[in-house]
């Protein structure tokens, strides 16, 4: 019976996260606010108390986090760090370093404690991976030079965020400098042990398997994959004692070397989203409107006080990297805010000590405010920031980066499905200093591209995740030879919508379907039948010519 009342809770904790998470993104709010103010209304200390099987839904929203942490070492690789340059990097590395020791200086300024200051400047280091991508891309912003720095310290905090977990746990073990000491060599031993054993069951044997199979015939093996590779190696590392959210990334980082690794990132979406929001949800339950609006002018003054000086510290790291103050400021700006990642080391803080009540309860409203400021201030940026730096340094600053250059990830031609009609219609491009990549979901035909020399990534074209990885929204070509109509229309639909300027070609099996795809937006469509009765044609009329030339001659 308790079971059935803690799974209705978690319905009706979903079901209002559901409504709250529409509602913010009918106004242009990222869903994830909604999420965190279900969690307020349904399970808080001020609320309707509707949830209270808090261990339970806490429990199952470790398991997001870790899917979470899971998906991000899918992410990472080494192609994808170079790609967006040393310096950029180096910006993002000091942010971290740099947001972190402000942050504990001001903490500790105010009158808390060493560890517990320290804790508070890893939180505010973090900003949101989540809103800000979504906003970018949503703004075609991605591209652009404060979109490319942002990317940049995004990706570097995303990283960070396991050694934090780690400092957050020596931080709650307290102890002399010995004991700290002997913690540290301990999770270094248990978690090289880890990495090692990860890499011979992932990396050698998993793959080794999986290869033999072909995805399109075997689809939920992907998935199966993700879920015992990611909450398997959160449970293997909570049972040896070190983080599980460490774990859980050591496994997604091997898997995302791997040739199902685009796909993998797809399937693994839905569970990971329906986790995750039960994750926000049970984050929101931390925070009390009641003491909000008791405390007000601290949570105000500690919002203002953290957007100005992380949006300052992120200026200040890229202008002594060179760049220009409005490229810099903006990328402060989209940065400026209390990211997702947070709640995790908060979560982590409080229950081992480190934290106060009132301090987690101040970082989580501050988190929560910045959170909803972040979708207003992110896409206006770069007005705010030309118009700052014009006032403050000169108008003779470069105009603002309007357009979106291309990325060096941006392929400029996509073909999806790499059978016969695929090859030949990659045929022209071979050898050409052209971008082009190959997707489909048989690995075969994705090596055979590969040694053509073409990128080629395994992934279901119909799945958005797959789309949005291959970095669609600047390609200039599109050819769909997905034989499956089904399939075909899906694909051009969202390649409508995430490369609206592309030129998309599209194969069609049967000439009666070739005004669906020609409704749905492609420039040209190429039938079976059409092509085949063609070539049927000229060779009945080659055949008849040389017949009729042959009996001219014999008579």
């Amino acid at each position: 019976m308790e079971m059935w009342n803690s799974l209705l809770e978690i319905v009706l904790l979903l079901g209002a996260a559901l409504l709250a998470g529409g509602v913010m993104a009918r106004f242009g709010q990222s869903p994830l606010v909604g999420y965190l103010l279900a969690g307020m209304v349904m399970g808080g200390p001020s609320s309707l108390h509707v949830v209270k099987s808090e261990k339970q839904v806490e429990a199952i929203a470790e398991l997001g986090v870790s899917l979470l942490l899971f998906s991000l070492g899918l992410e990472f690789s080494l192609h994808r760090l170079r790609s967006l340059g040393a310096r950029v990097l180096l910006g993002g590395l000091f942010q971290v370093l740099v947001t972190t020791v402000v942050g504990a200086l001001a903490a500790a300024a105010v009158g808390l404690g060493n560890a517990e200051a320290i804790a508070v400047g890893a939180m505010v280091s973090l900003s949101s991976t989540a809103c800000v991508l979504r906003v970018l891309m949503e703004n075609a912003d991605i591209d652009t030079a404060h979109g490319r720095n942002s990317l940049a310290v995004l990706l570097v905090q995303d990283m960070a965020v396991v050694p934090l977990a780690i400092l957050m746990a020596l931080l709650s073990g307290g102890g002399d400098a010995s004991d700290v000491a002997w913690r540290v060599g301990r999770i270094a031993l248990l978690a090289s042990g880890l990495v090692v054993g990860l890499y011979i069951v992932l990396d050698k044997i998993a793959v080794a398997a999986l290869g033999t199979l072909t995805l399109e015939r075997n689809r939920e093996l992907t998935l199966i994959l993700a879920v015992v590779t990611g909450l398997g190696s959160a449970c293997a590392a909570h049972a040896i004692g070190i983080s599980p959210a460490l774990g859980a990334f050591v496994a997604g980082m091997f898997l995302g070397n791997s040739p199902f690794a685009t796909q993998i990132r797809a399937d693994v979406s839905s569970l990971r989203t329906v986790l995750l929001t039960l994750f926000f949800g049970a984050a929101g339950m931390v925070a009390d409107p009641v003491w909000i609006f008791h405390n007000w002018q601290v949570v105000v003054g500690v919002t203002v006080a953290l957007v100005f000086g992380k949006a300052v510290i992120v200026w200040a790291i890229y202008r002594a990297l060179k760049q220009p103050h409005q490229i810099a400021l903006a990328s402060g700006i989209c940065l400026a805010q209390i990211g997702e990642f947070a709640f995790v080391l908060g979560s982590i803080g409080r229950a081992g000590g480190v934290l106060s009540e009132d301090v987690h309860l101040l970082i989580v409203s501050v988190a929560i405010i910045t959170l909803v400021m972040c979708p207003f201030l992110t896409p206006r940026s770069p007005q705010i920031a030309f118009a700052i730096a014009s006032r403050l340094f000169g108008s003779s600053l470069a105009a603002a980066d309007k357009g979106a250059t291309a990325s060096r990830d941006s392929p400029e031609v996509v073909i999806f499905g790499f059978g016969p009609a695929g090859r030949l219609a990659a045929q022209p491009l071979l050898g050409q200093p052209i971008r082009t990549l190959i997707v489909d979901l048989n690995r075969e035909n994705v090596e055979q591209a590969r040694k053509l020399g073409l990128e080629a990534i395994v992934g279901d074209a119909t799945q958005v995740e797959v789309l949005e990885h291959a970095h669609l929204h600047l390609v200039r070509f599109v050819a769909i030879t997905i034989p499956n109509r089904r399939a075909a229309i899906e694909i051009l639909a969202q390649v409508r919508q995430i490369a609206p300027a592309a030129h998309v070609v599209v194969r069609s099996r049967y000439q009666q379907h070739s005004h669906e795809f020609e409704d749905a937006g492609a420039h040209a469509v190429f039938g079976d039948e059409e092509e085949i009765g063609s070539r049927l044609r000229r060779a009945a009329a080659d055949w008849l010519a040389a017949s009729t030339a042959k009996s001219n001659d014999d008579t």
